[in-house]
């Protein structure tokens, strides 16, 4: 089985998505092999986030990400999990989403645009990694 990382973030938590978001992971056949809601503290954002240090939203995505309660999860699926959860996910805008897309039905503006979703094979070692150290 395959693995990657999402975290429902606090705009989705914080409008009580959390159940809605997983519900159509499993529907789809993935399986939640961990999840923790807590608040991504500012050292580990940075690390996430790293690949955007130096551009003008940076300072903004961290600020974001912190700002409450976020569930991070580790999904299972067959290969290439990534891209079957990030097609789910939709576009990053989501007024750019197709309806049907997590970010499309239930996204409201590209700052707060409720889901991340790792990019790639070895973007989601990595974050997985990060936020679950011991799985």
């Amino acid at each position: 089985m395959n693995r990657t990382f999402i975290i429902v973030k606090p705009d989705g938590v914080r409008r009580g998505l959390i159940g809605e978001v997983l519900s159509r992971f499993e529907r789809r056949g993935l399986k939640i092999v961990a999840a923790e809601l807590r608040v991504i503290d500012v050292e580990t954002a940075t690390v996430h986030y790293g690949e955007h240090a130096g551009k003008p939203f940076f300072n903004g995505l961290v600020e974001f990400i912190t700002s409450g309660p976020a569930l991070l999860a580790v999904l299972e699926g067959p290969t290439d999990t990534w891209k079957i959860v990030r097609t789910m996910i939709g576009a990053t805008n989501p007024a750019d989403s197709a309806p049907g897309t997590i970010r499309g039905d239930l996204g409201l503006e590209m700052s707060e645009n409720i889901i991340h979703g790792s990019d790639s094979a070895d973007s989601a070692a990595r974050e997985i990694g990060l936020f679950f150290p011991n799985l």
